[in-house]
C-alpha cells in the first residue's frame, strides 16, 4: 500500500519565502493570512489529505463506481463519509465570495489545499474540483437570482456539479455539437441530447448536482458562434431554496476506463430536461471558457500532484530495498546488499522527480498568485498584466505538467521494479491514474496549438513580452550574486532560445501553417523549461537568503543545481527540432502509414 504526507515545509517555502504573500496583505483575502492561519490550513488540509482521503485511494479504484438501474450512481465505499469530512471542514469555500458562504482567502490558498487532495485521490479530488469550476462560471456570468439560487450550496459542499462539452461526435471541435435548446417560455429551455465523458455526472455525494451544459438554440447559427450555455440541475429548485422534482437528465452508463475508476465518468442523457441560459445568447463558449481555463490549470496541478505522490513512494522504496552493491564500494556491507538509492540510475529517476516537482510547485503557485491579482488588484496595469499571464501559461501549465508528471509516474513504477507492475503496491494506480490528465480538458496537442496560434500573437505578443522583460529584470537585479549566478546563467540561456523560437515562428509559421503545428509541442516544452527556469532562480535566491547553514535550504539549491545540469539543457534539443519546421513530418504520404 502506498503512503502520502503532503509536502508542507516546501509549500511554505514557496508562500513565505519564494512569492512572499505576506507583501500582498493590502488585497482583499490577503489581510487575513497571518502565520499561524497559513500553518493551520496547511497542516489540517495535509491531514486530511494523508489521513482521510489517501487511504481510501487504493480501494476506490478496485471498487470504482455501481450504476444501478435506477440511473442512481454509487461511489465507493468510505468516499461519502470522506466528501462529508471535506464539507463540513469548510474546504469547497475556501477561496470563494463571502457573499455567497465562502471564506474569502487567496485562490493561491485554495490551489495549495487542491494539490494535497489531488496528490491523495485523484479521483476523489474531481468531485468538489468540478463544483468549484461550475460555481466559478455561474459567479462570473450569472444573474444576481442565478448566484442566489445556486452558489450558497454549491460552494458549502450541499450540492455538486459539473461541465458538459463532449459528444459521441464531437469533441475538440464544439461547432459540430447537435444537442438542442427550446425555449420553454418564462425564460428557461428544454435541453435534448447526450454527453459523454463527463466526469461526476451522477453520484451518491451530493443532494443535487447542478450541470453546465453547452447546446444549441434552435435557430442559432451553426458553428462555435451559435453556442449557448445552460444551467441544468438535477434536481429543480423550489421557490423557497427547497428541491422539487426530478428533472430529465440521467446517467446512462459509466465509462469503462483506464483509470480515476473512482470519479464517475458517466454518459448523460438530456430528455427535454429543465435549464437556464446562464450568460448571453449564442455566447456560451466565453462563459464555458471561465470554468475551462481553472479547470485545465487544475488538471496541470493534478500532473505536479501525482508526481509528488508517486515520487514520495518510489523513494521510500528504494531506501530501503537491498539489491546488488554500490559501484563505487559497498555502502552497507554488514547487510546482504545496499539500499537501491544508491546507484545513480534509481537517482535519475527520483531526481528528475523531485526537481521537476519543487519547481512545479513554485511556478504553478506563481501563477496562481497572479490569479489573485487579476481580480484583486487595486491597478488597472497589474490586474491586465496578471490576466495576461494566466491567459499565457494556462496552456503550458496544463501540458507540461501533465506530460511530465505521466512520464514520472512511471519512472517511479520503474524504482519498485516488478512490485510496481503489481496492484497490492498501489504504483501502477498512479500511472493510470495520471494518464487521463494529457488528454481530458483539451488534449496536449490542442494546447500546443493553442499556444502558438493563439496566445503568442494575442494583443501583438504582449504577455510573453512582459514576461520575457520580467526574467530580464530578475536577471539585472540579481546579477551581482556570485552564488545565484549559475540560475542566472541557466534562465538567460533558456530565455534567449525561447525568444529565438519565438520569432522562428514569426518569420516561418504564417507562410506554412504546418509549420506551426509541427514544432507548437517542442515549442511549449522549451517555454516551459524557461518557466521551470524562472521558478528555481526565484526558489535558489529566497534558499541563499535563508543560509545554506539550513539543511532544507542545502536540499533545495542541491535539487536546484540538478535541474540545471540535467534537464534544463533539453532547451537546446527542443530549439533545433522547432528550426526543422514541418518537411520531414509532412513529407510522408498517408497511404504509406
Amino acid at each position: 500500500m502506498t503512503q502520502y504526507v503532503a509536502p508542507v515545509n516546501d509549500m511554505k517555502f514557496v508562500l513565505n519565502d519564494v512569492l512572499q504573500i505576506s507583501k500582498f496583505s493590502n488585497l482583499p483575502g490577503f489581510s487575513e493570512v497571518s502565520d499561524d492561519l497559513l500553518d493551520a490550513i496547511l497542516e489540517e488540509g495535509g491531514k486530511l489529505a494523508a489521513n482521510v482521503l489517501h487511504p481510501i485511494n487504493h480501494s476506490g479504484d478496485k471498487q470504482g463506481c455501481v450504476r444501478h438501474d435506477d440511473g442512481s450512481v454509487t461511489t465507493p465505499e468510505g468516499f461519502k463519509d470522506a466528501y462529508g469530512i471535506y464539507k463540513e471542514g469548510g474546504w469547497q469555500g475556501l477561496a470563494f465570495d463571502p457573499e455567497y458562504g465562502g471564506q474569502g482567502l487567496p485562490y493561491i490558498l485554495g490551489v495549495a489545499v487542491s494539490e494535497m487532495v489531488s496528490a491523495a485521490n485523484m479521483a476523489f479530488g474531481m468531485y468538489p474540483g468540478l463544483a468549484r469550476g461550475a460555481a466559478d462560471a455561474i459567479y462570473a456570468h450569472g444573474t444576481d437570482e442565478q448566484k442566489q439560487t445556486y452558489l450558497p450550496n454549491m460552494i458549502s459542499g450541499e450540492w455538486g456539479g459539473t461541465m458538459n462539452l463532449t459528444e459521441p461526435h464531437c469533441g475538440t471541435d464544439l461547432g459540430l455539437l447537435k444537442t438542442k435548446a427550446v425555449p420553454d417560455g418564462d425564460g428557461a429551455y428544454k435541453i435534448s441530447g447526450q454527453k459523454i465523458f463527463i466526469s461526476a455526472g451522477e453520484h451518491d455525494l451530493t443532494d443535487n448536482i447542478i450541470h453546465l451544459v453547452i447546446a444549441r438554440i434552435e435557430g442559432a447559427p451553426d458553428g462555435v458562434k451559435g453556442i449557448s450555455l445552460f444551467i441544468v440541475p438535477k434536481f429543480l429548485i423550489n421557490e423557497d431554496g427547497s428541491l422539487g422534482e426530478r428533472n430529465g437528465v440521467s446517467c446512462g452508463s459509466i465509462e469503462e476506463k483506464m483509470g480515476i475508476h473512482a470519479n464517475s465518468t458517466c454518459v448523460m442523457n438530456y430528455d427535454e430536461a429543465t435549464g437556464y441560459l446562464l450568460g448571453e445568447e449564442n455566447k456560451g463558449l466565453r462563459a464555458m471558457f471561465t470554468m475551462m481555463n481553472e479547470a485545465r490549470l487544475g488538471v496541470g496541478m493534478q500532473g505536479m500532484a501525482i508526481s509528488e505522490v508517486s515520487y514520495q513512494n518510489g523513494a521510500a522504496y528504494a531506501k530501503e530495498r537491498l539489491q546488488g552493491r554500490a559501484l563505487d564500494g559497498a555502502k552497507e556491507p554488514e547487510k546482504a546488499a545496499d539500499p537501491i538509492i544508491v546507484h545513480p540510475d534509481v537517482r535519475r529517476m527520483l531526481m528528475d522527480q523531485k526537481a521537476f516537482t519543487e519547481g512545479a510547485r513554485a511556478w504553478m503557485y506563481w501563477t496562481a498568485l497572479h490569479g489573485d491579482l487579476h481580480t484583486k488588484a487595486e491597478d488597472e496595469g497589474t490586474r491586465q498584466k496578471a490576466d495576461d499571464y494566466m491567459g499565457l501559461m494556462t496552456p503550458i501549465l496544463k501540458a507540461y505538467l501533465t506530460e511530465k508528471g505521466y512520464w514520472h509516474a512511471t519512472n517511479a513504477q520503474q524504482v519498485l521494479g516488478g512490485h510496481g507492475y503489481i496492484q497490492e503496491w498501489g504504483m501502477e494506480q498512479f500511472v493510470r491514474d495520471a494518464r487521463i490528465a494529457l488528454i481530458y480538458e483539451g488534449a496536449n496537442g490542442i494546447q500546443a496549438l493553442d499556444l502558438v496560434g493563439r496566445k503568442l500573437m494575442k494583443d501583438g505578443g504582449r504577455a510573453w513580452q512582459a514576461y520575457f522583460a520580467e526574467i530580464d529584470e530578475f536577471i539585472g537585479d540579481n546579477q551581482d550574486n556570485e552564488d545565484l549566478k549559475p540560475f542566472l546563467d541557466g534562465l538567460k540561456t533558456a530565455k534567449e532560445r525561447t525568444l529565438e523560437a519565438t520569432q522562428w515562428f514569426g518569420a516561418n509559421a504564417m507562410q506554412n501553417f504546418n509549420n506551426a503545428g509541427a514544432s507548437s509541442m517542442d515549442y511549449l516544452h522549451l517555454f516551459a523549461l524557461t518557466c521551470m527556469a524562472y521558478a528555481w532562480a526565484m526558489s535558489a535566491k529566497a534558499a541563499l537568503e535563508k543560509g545554506e547553514d539550513d539543511e532544507f535550504s542545502r536540499n533545495k539549491l542541491t535539487t536546484g543545481r540538478y535541474f540545471l545540469e540535467r534537464i534544463l539543457p533539453d532547451t537546446g534539443a527542443h530549439l533545433e527540432k522547432i528550426k526543422t519546421g514541418a518537411d520531414s513530418m509532412m513529407a510522408l504520404p498517408a497511404e504509406a502509414f
